[in-house]
């Protein structure tokens, strides 16, 4: 979806927040109808019949009773989503969330400003870090431009978790900690921290009430690197982040038992502002090809990364830096908002300071040291170890389609994300010869602390275009009947999903209700349909359309057997990530992602000769 920014002096970033509008629960028959559209594709006349009895039954019967009850819930609550979502998509898992769920994405100044040159790292960085630093002062004093859709004020909570949050490991469940307050709500954290091989440092970016300068960022940087440089590597605490969750609760438990310091040093940096990575590694990078700086940003050095920190950036030793995000407290939006803005900043300047040189006299960067015995320099080991052979198996491409991109599509008087989604159908079922489900992300920001909303690309039009387009018998005007059908059904259900009309996530209130309740589970999340067909996340495709501008994000697949597919779509050019595992010999991420691209041509052609 498109997003206008509205500058206007007179606004408050959060002035909207308290009267945007509940999020609504959809009507019981209307969600469960356009369950039973969704599972089609992936059924016989036999099995959807089957699956639709079920249906029908859990509609009239415990359905009927848990929607009740979710109406209930909605009814005392502005988001009945909000507390569920962060605990069952984030907070309950028990994996390694750094490696499955975090997001990251590379910077795009080599497209301008930035080449890779050796030697510019900490220049850069600190170019880069005072430009974050101005817009962490916008947001404090509430200047941070609102965002809108079709003129629909959208939620902004999300740009409060930018700063000084961070995720807290629990043995059966993680929490928040958010310490950002705008200036008319009281004191926020103002320190960064800096990871260095293996070591941690932190700095104050406000000296006597004005903000450090880019030569005084690059002073405090310098001393970091020239330290680390010349003395041995640190331990690498950070590393431990990389833990699947319970291992790491215990593991932060025991330092803090080790040592009470330990806790102090942790909580600063659970407070900082953001973190800042500076890696030793130099990933080549074209304005074609990311691959390399995407795959590091995302599966890098564990030492360098804290990956409970909502927001990292990470500069590579070549200048060239990439942004990783940790996904619980925000999604991709906020982060390309605030980056976008920064690249803004940084083109109109040149890529280069052009204020005063002088720098103050200003504390030196503090060193935090923790206390550590052989547990945990051994534990340390451990987790490096299985960290390295869990990304190893990661196989991910960043490349560019540059033929065209939205400027022709446009013209084409066709949606660009739909464009991309049918061409990511067509890819996969050339590749696979059957429909693969997907997740595709909505957002529901129209409404108060709205998130996300499931649109399930894979419907029936989007098939009967992909096997019409497959059969060498069918001409050009069948298959562009049905492509146009396709579109239209993937443009209506983005619009339903954005206004809170979607049924992933009513279906998952219904399912909650009923555990919370200590019910047994209704029969239709058993029934095999539900998993065939990507519910309880079990989609082959994972997507997302990271928006119209230069940044590119990625996650990884959310299955053993599936993709994660991300994409930015410019004017003159598609920017695509995918990822797959290289245990799971059915997927080829490569492959896939060349496929879609050719599938984008064949797609264009489709139109040019029907003149469209």
């Amino acid at each position: 979806m498109e997003k206008q920014v509205v500058e206007s002096s007179e606004e408050r970033t959060f002035q909207y927040q308290d009267s945007l509008p509940s999020l609504p629960v959809p009507p019981l028959d209307e969600s469960l109808s356009k369950y039973l559209d969704a599972v089609k594709p992936f059924l016989n006349q036999e099995e959807y019949q089957r699956t639709e009895d079920i249906v029908k039954k859990f509609e009239n019967g415990i359905g009927k009773e848990l929607h009740q009850k979710l109406l209930e819930r909605a009814k005392t609550r502005r988001n009945w989503l909000e507390d569920w979502w962060l605990n069952v998509a984030y907070l309950d898992l028990r994996i390694s969330t750094q490696i499955h769920c975090n997001i990251a994405g590379a910077g795009p100044y080599i497209e301008h400003c930035w080449p890779p040159k050796e030697g510019t790292q900490i220049e850069r960085a600190s170019v880069n870090i005072w430009h974050t630093l101005k817009y962490w002062e916008l947001l404090r004093v509430e200047k941070v431009a609102i965002e809108r859709s079709r003129n629909a004020v959208l939620d902004m909570n999300q740009f409060r978790m930018l700063f000084c949050t961070c995720k807290i490991p629990g043995v059966t469940r993680d929490s928040i900690s958010n310490y950002f307050k705008t200036e008319t709500e009281g004191e926020c954290p103002s320190h960064l921290v800096v990871l260095c091989r293996g070591r941690v440092f932190a700095f104050d970016a406000i000296h006597e009430g004005n903000m450090v300068t880019p030569p005084e960022i690059f002073r405090q940087l310098e001393y970091i690197q020239k330290r680390c440089h010349s003395e041995p590597d640190g331990p690498g605490l950070a590393a431990l982040t990389s833990n699947e969750r319970t291992k790491w609760a215990e593991l932060r438990e025991y330092l803090i038992d080790l040592d009470p310091n330990n806790l102090i040093l942790l909580e600063k940096i659970q407070r900082s502002l953001f973190v800042v990575c500076l890696d030793d590694s130099r990933p080549h990078a074209t304005p074609e090809d990311y691959t390399e700086v995407t795959r590091l940003g995302l599966t890098g050095d564990p030492t360098v990364r804290w990956g409970d920190k909502s927001y990292s950036c990470i500069f590579f030793s070549n200048g060239i830096c990439s942004a990783f995000c940790e996904h619980s407290p925000l999604d991709a939006m906020a982060v390309i908002t605030m980056l976008s803005h920064v690249e803004k900043k940084i083109i109109e300047n040149e890529g280069k300071w052009k204020g005063s040189d002088k720098v103050r006299d200003i504390p030196w960067p503090e060193e935090l040291v923790f206390t550590v015995d052989q547990k945990i320099i051994n534990e340390i080991g451990r987790t490096k170890e299985s960290y390295y052979k869990k990304v190893s198996d990661l196989q991910l491409v960043n490349y560019a389609f540059t033929s065209f991109g939205k400027a022709l599509i446009r013209a084409k008087k066709l949606h660009p994300d739909t464009f991309v989604q049918l061409a990511l159908q067509l890819a996969y079922y050339k590749c696979h010869g059957r429909p693969g489900c997907c997740y595709e992300t909505a957002m529901t920001r129209r409404f108060y602390h709205g998130r996300t909303e499931t649109i399930r690309p894979c419907t029936m039009e989007a098939v009967e275009w992909c096997k019409s387009m497959l059969d060498p018998s069918d001409g050009i005007y069948p298959r562009l009947q049905l492509m146009l059908k396709a579109f239209a059904k993937h443009d209506n259900m983005r619009k339903e999903c954005e206004n809170g009309k979607g049924f992933d996530r009513h279906l998952l209130g219904l399912l909650l209700i009923a555990q919370e309740q200590g019910l047994p589970v209704p029969e239709l999340y058993g029934d095999s349909a539900f998993t065939a067909s990507g519910g309880g996340g079990n989609f082959v495709l994972s997507t997302s359309l990271t928006g119209y501008t230069r940044f590119n994000g990625t996650a990884l697949p959310m299955v053993q057997h599936g993709y994660g597919f991300f994409y930015a779509i410019r004017d003159d050019r598609i920017v695509a990530t995918c990822s797959a595992w290289k245990s799971c010999p059915e997927t080829d991420a490569e492959v896939l992602c060349r496929t879609v691209f050719q599938c984008f041509q064949d797609m264009l052609q489709l139109t040019v000769a029907a003149q469209l």
